[in-house]
């Protein structure tokens, strides 16, 4: 059975899952180069299919996510996507009503009757109409389910607990679900009301950034405060835990208000700090009730608030879990993915399989790279090279960063060595001319390294292979010892989120094993393939584009060393 997953959210995308396994999964700001795209994912839908050489007749059945009246909306009047995408990412000026929009925001999200549900499928069938999907059956999936089962499913684990936390979506802000014998239980839901991701969210956009987007700069900057202890934090009496559930104070506008007239008062790195207490507690807390009280140690993470990674190493060593995975494309972006896998469940039974590695993307063949590489003739050179791996890893030794654009893109916001810009981990130089050159980051947001496996305990304090975090999902701290070595890879407090490498990528393994063999360091500094503001880079194209925009003079797209300027090979 061929299964299409579709959400037309924020961080759009599609995903292809067939007998269970996945094919192809990929988000339309990839191919769209809009960053976070929002609205119904045509290119991704075409991209799924075309790669696999598949028409739409050959699809079973659709699975597509979220019936609250927001995304109704939004789907009936296009421009409103268009124009909440243009505001969250400051393209255009701030309302005179934001207060309005917020509440009008804040109620559309909790706001869920059956007639929704109708009307949601009637609204994706003429879309799905429109690409050629005719008779094509249709299924819509909650939303927090849709997150449940990206993370059941992929897990590996016969016998799970489950928690997702987000903002909202369909009304909820997170479920506790146990999985065993072959069958998901919902044990609790934390209503839109109760949101701990939309407190931190709200945060987010007091302290001037963007919400669903700069998350993890608060994190980064709560690292930069004075540590304050719980008693004098302000916001902590915002929430409370009870059993498997969190409770908040004030409902969602009200506590928008209150933070406004608090955070006004603060330094932005204290408020930050106080957020990210707060988080850490009260999730923790839920972690461990939810353990203590249902007994099953072996836990799947996955929504908005699982990217946090300083949260994630709090719940891996202070709530008494045994084994866990935080699904990698924890946000809304993995939504198409988790909602074929949940048909899969439904329609199938399928277990749950351990997921290898996420390049689950597109992938582009030694001739097309070298077709697209002659359409840019006169302003990049290019030569074969036989082992770009070695190659690459001289140029990291003698100082440089380099472009990296290798096999299926990956999926999920991280880049983990197949559309990657590398350089050592030791340079702060390397580091700062990265950031000028291409990044552009915030002073205060740490680069993250790639770590051989067989280094990471030598490396890494508090390491705890279970099981090993392929996919940077997780923070750990770096041992004294070994922090200089790691200059470029790690946070004021010592802190990194790295990618702990195995055999799941030989190519990316063999560059970094021969980067050892000339440094001592099994460790790459490893930061995504694209400029500020802008997606990972998708196709040869976006790469090229990329290189010239930011004069960088180290690329290699598969086989291919490119540099600047006129034809070399």
């Amino acid at each position: 059975m061929l299964i299409l997953g579709i959400w037309d959210g924020h961080d759009a995308g599609a995903a292809l899952v067939e007998d269970g396994k996945i094919k192809i999964a990929v988000n339309e700001e990839r191919l769209s180069r809009k960053k976070l795209d929002i609205g119904f994912p045509v290119k991704s839908i075409k991209c799924c299919l075309d790669n696999l050489g598949l028409k739409p007749s050959d699809v079973d059945l659709v699975a597509c996510v979220g019936t609250q009246l927001s995304r109704v909306l939004a789907r009936q009047f296009s421009f409103l996507d268009e124009s909440f995408y243009l505001f969250r990412r400051r393209k255009i000026p701030k309302p005179c009503f934001e207060r309005e929009r917020r509440l009008l925001k804040y109620w559309l999200a909790r706001y869920r009757t059956s007639w929704l549900r109708r009307l949601t499928e009637h609204q994706l069938r003429k879309k799905l109409k429109r690409l050629g999907f005719r008779d094509v059956k249709l299924r819509i999936v909650e939303h927090h389910s849709a997150h449940a089962a990206a993370a059941i499913f992929t897990s590996g684990f016969p016998r799970s607990l489950c928690i997702t936390l987000d903002g909202v979506g369909d009304g909820l802000s997170g479920t506790i679900t146990v999985y065993e014998n072959g069958e998901m239980k919902r044990i609790a839901e934390i209503p839109e009301r109760d949101s701990i991701g939309l407190f931190f969210e709200q945060v987010t956009t007091l302290l001037g950034f963007r919400e669903l987007e700069d998350e993890g700069k608060v994190m980064a900057l709560a690292d930069f405060a004075y540590p304050y202890p719980k008693e004098k934090n302000p916001f902590f009496d915002f929430f409370s835990v009870d059993g498997m559930s969190i409770k908040a104070r004030h409902g969602t506008m009200r506590r928008f208000l209150e933070l406004e007239k608090l955070i006004w008062k603060l330094p932005r790195e204290t408020a930050a700090y106080f957020a990210q207490q707060t988080l850490e507690e009260y999730v923790v807390k839920l972690f461990a009730n939810a353990i203590a009280e249902l007994g099953i140690c072996d836990v799947c993470w996955s929504g908005g608030v699982a990217a946090n990674i300083k949260l994630n190493r709090r719940i891996r060593l202070d709530s008494g879990l045994k084994n866990w995975f935080v699904f990698p494309h924890m946000g809304d972006g993995g939504l198409a993915l988790g909602a074929a896998l949940y048909l899969a469940y439904e329609e199938l039974g399928i277990l749950p399989k351990k997921l290898e590695d996420v390049y689950l993307g597109v992938e582009f063949s030694e001739d097309s790279i070298e077709a697209e590489l002659k359409q840019w003739q006169g302003q990049v050179s290019w030569e074969r090279v036989s082992d770009p791996a070695k190659y690459a890893a001289d140029l990291l030794n003698e100082g440089n960063y380099v472009f990296w654009f290798q096999g299926r893109m990956e999926y999920g916001p991280r880049a983990l060595g197949n559309r990657s810009i590398l350089a050592p981990p030791d340079s702060l130089e390397v580091k700062e001319k990265l950031n000028l050159a291409v990044k552009r980051r915030e002073w205060f947001q740490p680069f993250c390294p790639t770590i051989l496996e067989e280094d990471a305990a030598r490396l890494i304090e508090d390491y705890t292979a279970n099981p090993p975090d392929r996919f940077m999902t997780m923070g750990y701290i770096a041992k004294k010892e070994h922090r200089q070595k790691l200059a470029a890879v790690i946070h004021v407090d010592g802190s990194l989120r790295p990618q702990i490498l195995g055999e799941e990528n030989k190519l990316y393994r063999k560059l970094i094993s021969e980067f050892k063999k000339r440094s001592g360091l099994g460790v790459v500094l490893n930061t995504s393939f694209n400029v500020h503001g802008e997606p990972i880079v998708a196709s040869p194209k976006d790469a090229i584009e990329t290189m010239l925009k930011t004069g960088t003079e180290h690329m290699f797209l598969g086989n291919f060393y490119v540099t600047l300027g006129g034809r070399k090979g």
